[in-house]
């Protein structure tokens, strides 16, 4: 007999629900107050004079605050550099997880070794070996770098070891070779575990704040994250436009997932741990 959640699996649920969804109310309701209403203490919950004055500044391409822009420069981007991860770790994935060649664990495991070394380690290698491609403030320093991450390669050659070898096996009997048995077979099994990477990795690159800041410098040229630290003033701030920078920033996210929840929880239940 199936048992039903008790009242403190609800109550807990609802805490935590709460929790992760009031500051995305929050950050909608103070894009549609004015200035001053927004740095009123105690602070309102709902706008006492609603206006769309933030929405009306930033969604314009050639305004002070190019929010718009941005945000363009940031979808681009982070899809353009999900694409790439997405082909590279799906590959590299295929590969260690079905062929056989030399030094095979000792590459898996030196791979490995790189998801324990802290991001930072690789700013200033980076950003020299951009420098020395010309790519400093152009997309490609923001869609190159990455791509051939650890945690991709790792999670796709989990996802590939729980596909049954008598696919393959088959349509290899029928003459498939290895580069069609990875495109027809392989690949449209493996859509879960495609998506979730493709949501994975295209929310790093568009929430990516700091690799920007280094990499970039004309203003129209920013991406989302680190244009939105420009509209931070010296001495004032205007609240409801970053708010409404927040909420622009938010929207293609959700649509996302929306979209893929169904892949994305699917590949990760799919993808479990397995040698």
């Amino acid at each position: 007999m199936k048992r039903r959640p008790s009242v403190g699996f609800w109550v807990l649920v609802i805490a935590l629900t709460v929790v992760f969804v009031a500051p995305l109310v929050w950050m909608g309701i103070t894009s549609f107050k004015s200035v001053g209403e927004s740095q009123q203490t105690p602070p309102t919950i709902w706008p006492e004079d609603p206006t769309g004055r933030a929405y009306g500044e930033i969604l314009t391409t050639g305004g002070q605050n190019p929010v718009l822009r941005w945000a363009i420069n940031s979808f681009v981007a982070a899809t353009l550099h999900a694409g790439l991860v997405v082909l590279v770790a799906s590959m590299a994935g295929y590969a260690l997880a079905r062929m056989e060649f030399r030094f095979k664990k000792a590459i898996f495991g030196l791979i490995m070794a790189t998801l324990f070394v802290p991001g930072f380690v690789f700013l200033m290698p980076n950003y020299l070996l951009m420098d020395n491609l010309g790519w400093l403030d152009t997309l490609w320093a923001l869609v190159v770098p990455g791509a051939a991450g650890a945690f991709g390669v790792f999670f796709m050659r989990q996802f590939f070891l729980a596909i049954p070898r008598e696919l393959e096996e088959v349509a290899m009997i029928d003459g498939a070779n290895a580069w069609t048995v990875f495109t027809r077979i392989i690949l449209p099994n493996a859509k879960p575990a495609l998506a979730t990477l493709t949501v994975l990795s295209f929310l790093a690159n568009w929430n990516d704040f700091i690799w920007p800041l280094y990499v970039l410098f004309s203003p129209e040229r920013l991406t989302l994250p680190a244009g939105l630290k420009l509209l931070q003033g010296a001495y004032t701030t205007d609240y409801p436009v970053i708010m409404t920078g927040a909420t622009v920033a938010s929207v293609p996210v959700l649509i996302l997932y929306i979209f893929v929840q169904r892949y994305v929880i699917e590949g990760v239940a799919r993808s479990g741990i397995k040698g």
